[in-house]
């Protein structure tokens, strides 16, 4: 293979490893954002919290996989707190109040992060079992980006199965297109949107688990992530699982062919795609009001 198609190659992997780990954090926003309608600021913080949770095991226990398991679990703990104590409290207020409060809880998680691992940026090392390189097509690329790659497409078939063939999925599903309907027919509504709001923290502390080695783990991983996981969720439309994956896809190709050939506009690259695709059907690529997919 010659020099540009080994450069255009590598370049349409690192778009699908970054896209797929922008899918993990997004795919939790585009669910609560399209089925609670509450404008998590904070969201992108859980991603974070991952992250550091899983450097402190690292230091701790010395296993990646482990922490794989249990810093998602913690996160997600977390993010159900949130939900049961605070948004709850302020979600019939409106946009304003969840915007305020979830703002407040993201400065408050970012400073606590500063205060307790520091400002600067703490590398994680890779798992020996993925420290090493695969040959695709002549050229060498590192393994654990392909791990990024295809532990993302577990957990979409995963996320796909428990919405769509379930009884919790149908549930929530159903919650989403008439709330009170469902409630009236016996189901516990706050308690199908509190494990929601689990879910989607488990997602972003999962995605921040995996992108420690990937990007290192730093107080301003949140910020830098939260912008593009607000343009998948539009872009895709709320609540469907499908756009995140096809906008998550498009924007990670955007930023990886946008940084090699215009540096510094590639993330105009992000936003133009966002606003076309606004400009020709306003919910989104998949977005239905009231529907899941």
């Amino acid at each position: 293979m010659d020099a540009m198609g080994s450069i255009i190659v590598i370049q349409i992997l690192h778009g699908l490893a970054y896209g797929m780990l922008l899918f993990l954090v997004a795919s939790g926003l585009t669910l609560v954002f399209g089925m609670m309608s509450v404008l998590n600021l904070a969201h992108a913080s859980f991603y974070m919290l991952g992250a550091y949770f899983s450097y402190q095991m690292l230091k701790w226990i010395g296993n990646f996989w482990i922490g794989l398991i249990v810093c998602p679990i913690l996160v997600a703990f977390l993010g159900i707190l949130m939900e049961r104590f605070l948004l709850r409290r302020v979600h019939a207020g409106g946009h304003v109040q969840e915007f305020v409060l979830t703002a407040g809880i993201a400065f408050v998680v970012a400073e606590a992060v500063k205060w307790i691992w520091g400002t600067e940026p703490l590398p994680v090392a890779i798992p020996a079992a993925l420290s090493g390189a695969v040959n695709i097509l002549g050229n060498v690329y590192p393994a654990y980006r392909l791990f990024i790659l295809f532990f993302s497409i577990v957990v979409l078939a995963f996320m796909g199965y428990i919405l769509m063939k379930t009884r919790l999925g149908i549930t929530v599903r159903a919650a989403v297109s008439d709330r009170d309907m469902v409630s009236a027919l016996g189901t516990n509504t706050p308690f199908v949107f509190m494990l929601v709001m689990g879910i989607g923290t488990w997602l972003a502390g999962l995605a921040g688990v995996i992108a420690g080695p990937f990007i290192s783990t730093y107080p301003g991983m949140a910020g830098e992530i939260l912008v593009d996981c607000f343009v998948v969720t539009v872009t895709g439309g709320l609540g469907s699982l499908v756009g995140a994956v096809v906008a998550s896809f498009l924007i990670g190709q955007l930023s990886s062919f946008g940084i090699l050939l215009i540096p510094r506009f590639a993330i105009v690259f992000v936003f133009l795609l966002m606003a076309i695709v606004l400009i020709i059907k306003p919910s989104g690529l998949f977005g239905e009001k009231g529907r899941v997919s």
